[in-house]
């Protein structure tokens, strides 16, 4: 069986290393799934979502000069792209920075308030 960039093979993990996980292709080729190409979300620990003799669908991603053979679990899997693409989108920093500055403003406002009602209002000193 040729390897052709694009397509999508079955596998098995045959070593976990803190970069990736090695995988075991059709014909006894070997093919590295990089951290990053393991799943959407971060991955800390690749041994998290896998471990040694796990079945696994791989996308080929590049097949370099040198016969190596880079792989993707996340490409290969076509409903989880979907599905993220339908996320809501995120919230921007400022508008996040507003949120927390009118918040803020709020906070002091009734702080304000509690602590001149103990001080007897405005007005009242020490003159």
């Amino acid at each position: 069986m040729a390897i052709a960039v694009g397509s999508i093979v079955e596998g098995t993990v045959t070593g976990i290393t803190n970069f990736g996980a090695f995988i075991e292709l059709p014909d006894k080729l070997i093919g590295l799934v990089h951290i990053s190409e393991v799943a959407d979300a971060y991955v800390k620990d690749v041994r998290d979502y896998l471990k040694e003799k796990d079945t696994v669908k791989v996308k080929i991603i590049h097949v370099d000069e040198k016969g190596k053979i880079g792989l993707s679990i996340k490409q290969a899997n076509p409903s989880a792209r979907v599905n993220r693409e339908r996320r809501p989108t995120a919230v921007s920093f400022e508008d996040k920075l507003s949120k927390f500055i009118k918040d803020s403003d709020e906070r002091q406002i009734e702080y304000r308030k509690a602590t001149e009602s103990k001080r007897g209002g405005r007005g009242s000193g020490r003159y």
